[in-house]
């Protein structure tokens, strides 16, 4: 089996090659790259500021006739790597990768690593979320439809899982956003988008969780402005109040200190009496103390995870409870009835390590959805993801930010295909790989 998952390894080798190459191939020939963007961008310039203007030198870019020059075009190639033949050009980007570099951005010029990096996290917040609560969900409502076959449960459930299979998980984000966010129950009840707060507003839940020094008083005067560090950080030392316990200076405090001190206690008493004379600023996601944060986050996890979890709920509900029900069927569980064990028992202990077969396969595929997630869903919420990178450079002709995401994409889905294979292993320790 040792020499099966080498062999596995091994090959990921020559798979990878061939997926980049046809990538990079086509990158290079599909028409309505970055070079003929740029002409098209350069003629549509100096045809509107040269009016009047007979025709265009060689300091222009356009030849007598009005066209761009060849030397304009090679600079362009050369620009954007397009001036060396495929078979030059393909070893040199493979070596670049192999060695961490996957180029820079066409669209921000930014390394294409440093623009991934920024992305991945995000996708992974939900991907795994959503990820981890399919399964959680999928796999025991499949068990028990499995049990309560042509039951009442088993048809409502049905009714449920083929509502959401025919349903995508996008066009539900869209009718979810319209319903509870956008105002329908007087007030949005899920943020719009995004995947933390821009700005939270005072009448917010999450504005109680915000530190108290983001909420700058507008109407002080200046003597509480000029004392109010060091109220803050008499407010460090004492959370619960400056005044009953401001915290002890050291004995060798300064005549300074003391004045300092004995401000900010005035500026203190001075808040409670300017209270209603206070306009807090609405403080953002940074303002907010580390349970704020992750409320805020959680709170705007709710809606794309749900979106998530129903793209992929109604296809491992029916396959858990169709595996489970076919090996229920098998000789091994009627002899486990028949020796007398239970059917909690006979269930759990002998066949549902066995039906768990099926949902393992799936499970390098859903590895790369979990990185990559649904560009769909990451647009309809507005989250700044990795699929929504990768839907913009394709859209774009951004060909290294492209290649990048591919380059992840590729080498998660062939190890998550290895890791499916070693899985059937721990499960059925029965079969075996030659």
């Amino acid at each position: 089996m040792a020499d099966y998952f080498i062999r596995r390894l091994l090959l990921i080798i020559p798979t990878f090659i061939g997926i980049t190459f046809l990538s990079f191939t086509v990158t290079r020939y599909v028409p309505g790259g970055p070079v003929e963007q740029a002409i098209l961008q350069y003629q549509q310039a100096q045809g509107g500021g040269q009016t009047g203007e007979g025709g265009a030198g060689g300091s222009s870019g356009l030849d007598s006739k009005g066209e761009i020059s060849q030397d304009l075009v090679d600079e362009l190639k050369k620009i954007y790597g397009f001036d060396k033949p495929l078979w030059i050009a393909y070893p040199v980007w493979l070596k670049n990768v192999l060695l961490g570099d996957l180029g820079n951005s066409f669209t921000t010029g930014r390394p294409v690593l440093l623009e991934i990096r920024e992305r991945i996290g995000i996708s992974l917040q939900f991907g795994i979320s959503g990820f981890i609560i399919s399964y959680l969900v999928c796999i025991p409502l499949g068990i028990w439809k499995a049990v309560k076959h042509n039951s009442t449960f088993d048809t409502v459930t049905s009714v449920m899982v083929f509502v959401a299979y025919s349903i995508p998980g996008w066009v539900a984000g869209v009718m979810l956003l319209m319903l509870l966010g956008g105002g329908s129950f007087g007030k949005a009840i899920v943020p719009l988008g995004g995947s933390e707060s821009g700005i939270i507003e005072p009448g917010s839940f999450l504005y109680r969780f915000t530190v108290p020094n983001v909420r700058v008083l507008k109407n002080a005067t200046p003597e509480f402005l000029e004392a109010y560090p060091e109220y803050m950080r008499l407010y460090e030392l004492d959370k619960e109040t400056v005044l009953e316990k401001p915290g002890e200076l050291p004995k060798d405090a300064t005549s300074e200190q003391k004045e300092a001190r004995r401000k900010a206690l005035e500026a203190y008493e001075a808040f409670g009496q300017m209270c209603p004379l206070v306009v807090s600023t609405a403080p953002s996601h940074n303002d907010l103390n580390f349970i704020g944060r992750c409320l805020d986050i959680l709170w705007h996890m709710i809606l794309p995870v749900f979106c998530y979890v129903l793209g992929s709920f109604a296809g491992k509900t029916v396959l858990m409870k169709n595996s489970l029900m076919e090996n229920l069927g098998q000789d091994y569980v009627r002899t486990a009835f028949a020796k007398g064990l239970s059917e909690k028992v006979v269930i759990f202990k002998h066949a549902f390590r066995n039906s768990l077969i099926p949902l393992a396969t799936g499970l390098g595929h859903a590895l790369s959805i979990v990185l990559a997630g649904s560009y769909l869903i990451e647009k309809v919420f507005n989250i700044n993801g990795f699929g929504l990178l990768g839907y913009e450079s394709l859209i774009g002709r951004d060909y290294p930010v492209t290649l990048g995401i591919l380059v992840i994409s590729s080498i998660l889905a062939l190890i998550g295909n290895i890791i499916s294979d070693f899985l059937y292993c721990l499960i059925d320790p029965r079969i075996e790989f030659s």
